[in-house]
């Protein structure tokens, strides 16, 4: 069984063309489909919370077209 120190990542990660795929590439490549999908969630739950806190873009843009 061969161990791994703890400073290593794990071989698992090397997935995508020989690169972590955790790492923040410019251009097109996978890893940049896995970051635009962060962000997406992280925007998406700012926009609920914002939503919660009383400030809805979309509610406001809907009282204007009234």
């Amino acid at each position: 069984m061969q161990t791994n120190p703890t400073t290593e990542k794990p071989p698992v990660a090397k997935a995508y063309n020989g690169v972590d795929r955790n790492d923040f590439i410019f251009g097109w490549n996978p890893q940049a489909e896995l970051w635009n999908g962060r962000f997406a969630m992280i925007g998406f739950l700012a926009y609920l919370l914002w939503d919660l806190a009383g400030y809805s873009v979309v509610r406001d843009v809907l009282h204007l077209i009234r």
